[in-house]
């Protein structure tokens, strides 16, 4: 009797691709990532940035500080001002010894910073206390909405080469955010009723409109010129004073301008 031929082992099956993207895990695996993934997309970026609560507490510190002050009047405000002042134009002055290369370059921005920082620190000084916080609260404003109007829109990108963060849209936040806050500035100083919270005229109005235009504009020229400086001297921030923030110079980058503007215009007639 001839012994019969082993016989060879049945091949596997034909592997089933579609078998495998359905398996249950991986079902459930891919539906959790895609949860996160949605939940990510879904919240706003200004409110997932990492140093938002950073800058928070930051910016709270500071607000704190500087009602302190405004409250305390006279010699605490003035020294209040003047610190103020002062460590602006150190960093300033630290900046532009980097970013210029020959003395004579670095004169002049020396000159230059003594003017501009000097005259806007004397003029918010000399102001009556409540154009002093509608200033204030104008850069304050132009700045938080321009923040979260840039981070959360985005969009193209105003001058790239100078400062990549800033768009159309955080202008467009800073304009509203000046606008609003004018308006109940305006509204508040003005003595108005409760009856006539929505009684601007168009005339009213297009003042309000146009000098928060205006004054966002400034604000934004005066951040461009810090980051322009900042760029020549190789530097991200002026400094690494404020958490979250950075240096002095770049919280009064805006309101240099904003408050040479309002000391020169409205501060004779307050």
């Amino acid at each position: 009797m001839v012994d019969a031929e082993p016989e060879a082992p049945l091949p596997d099956p034909p592997r089933d691709e579609r078998h495998d993207a359905q398996d249950p895990l991986t079902a459930r695996k891919r539906d959790r990532v895609r949860a996160r993934v949605k939940r990510y997309v879904d919240v706003p970026i200004a409110i997932r940035t990492s140093d938002l609560p950073v800058r928070a507490a930051s910016a709270v510190v500071m607000i704190v500080v500087a009602v302190a002050a405004l409250r305390a009047g006279g010699a605490w405000l003035a020294g209040f001002i003047g610190a103020v002042a002062l460590a602006t134009f150190v960093e300033y002055v630290r900046l532009g010894y980097r970013a210029f290369g020959s003395w004579s370059g670095r004169i002049a921005a020396l000159l230059f910073g003594t003017a501009y920082i000097g005259v806007a620190g004397l003029l918010l000084a000399m102001m009556p206390v409540f154009l002093m916080v509608g200033v204030i609260g104008t850069v304050i404003f132009i700045d938080t909405f321009a923040y979260f109007f840039g981070r959360t829109i985005g969009g193209p990108k105003i001058a790239p080469t100078i400062s990549p963060s800033k768009t159309w849209a955080g202008l467009l936040g800073g304009i509203v955010g000046a606008s609003l806050w004018l308006a109940g500035f305006v509204w508040v100083v003005g003595g108005r009723g409760a009856d006539e919270i929505v009684g601007f005229d168009i005339l009213e109005l297009a003042q309000i409109v146009g000098a928060g235009i205006v004054l966002a504009v400034a604000a934004q020229a005066g951040d461009f010129f810090e980051s322009w400086l900042k760029r020549r001297a190789g530097r991200k921030d002026s400094s690494n004073l404020i958490p979250g923030h950075g240096g002095v110079f770049d919280r009064t980058d805006g309101l240099i301008p904003v408050a040479l503007l309002a000391g020169l215009i409205l501060a004779p007639a307050a």
